[in-house]
């Protein structure tokens, strides 16, 4: 098997060859954003809102964008070019760089770390994915700027150790008595034919596959709506998602080891994960 090839600092190079250094503000503090976008044959998955969530985040931790989208948009090509492939996913990941000595104060003139790799995406299998996941509900304690996309994951790998040391795959996660998000997805909930999920706040990452969800339930004349979710709604939801660019749709068929609805995928979720697989298979077929 190839080896595979990477993007670092302006160059293409094996990944056993690309290292930075171990002042680089990213290492020493978590100090910088990522974005992972996946890939369906050649074609991104809303890389025009991936570079937007990306120029935000970047903007919200005060660091300039390197690059203009069109630049953005011909790397990710020359990456990809370098390794074939069906369906993968992009992941970059840009730091404030490499400064003199370990000091929090942000100083002008220090060019970013830019780095890009290509990741192995297995396609979904929908079987597996039918029988679904258990989850329990954990207390969100992470900071409230959880709508940057930070390099900055401790809280969200603590949270999801608390969920396998439950025994299940991922947490729900509640502040304040409100449901947030999963560790590394958004949540929906379907209530009476209705899919609802919170609104986007300085509490939840903003999802493109939340995004595209909602879009598609909406052409597809399914009810939608954006609002609060309280934690005891769950209790009686008729279905539970998860959902991220890799998850994809997730249903959730037990809750603190209750069941969710009738304990298996239900029929919102059917519906809509056949359209999210055709709408993929448009994007494969430009």
């Amino acid at each position: 098997m190839s080896e595979r090839f990477v993007y670092l600092n302006g160059s293409y190079m094996p990944i056993s060859k690309a290292s930075v250094s171990v002042l680089d503000r990213g290492f020493l503090f978590g100090d910088g954003v990522y974005e992972v976008i996946p890939v369906f044959g050649s074609k991104l998955l809303r890389v025009d809102g991936h570079l937007q969530r990306l120029a935000t985040s970047l903007e919200r931790i005060s660091l300039d964008n390197p690059f203009s989208e069109a630049e953005w948009k011909q790397k990710f090509d020359q990456l990809l070019d370098c390794n074939p492939g069906d369906d993968r996913a992009i992941y970059l990941q840009i730091t404030r760089g490499v400064y003199p000595i370990r000091d929090l104060k942000i100083q002008p003139g220090i060019e970013p770390t830019v780095f890009m790799m290509t990741l192995n995406v297995e396609p979904v299998d929908l079987d597996v994915l039918e029988k679904g996941i258990e989850t329990v509900t954990i207390e969100d304690f992470r900071w409230s700027a959880c709508d940057i996309k930070s390099t900055s994951l401790v809280a969200n790998v603590m949270l999801r150790q608390q969920a396998t040391q439950y025994g299940v795959v991922d947490a729900v996660l509640i502040k304040q008595g409100m449901v947030t998000e999963g560790t590394a997805s958004n949540i929906f909930i379907v209530k009476n034919d209705t899919l609802i999920t919170p609104p986007t706040s300085k509490h939840l990452l903003p999802g493109i596959t939340r995004d595209l969800v909602l879009e598609l339930a909406n052409d597809n004349e399914i009810s939608t709506e954006v609002r609060e979710i309280a934690a005891t709604e769950l209790r009686d939801a008729d279905e539970v998602w998860l959902t991220s660019s890799t998850r994809e749709i997730a249903p959730v068929v037990r809750l603190n080891d209750k069941v969710v609805g009738s304990g298996k995928a239900g029929p919102l979720w059917h519906k809509m994960i056949n359209i999210y697989q055709e709408y993929k298979q448009q994007l494969r077929q430009g």
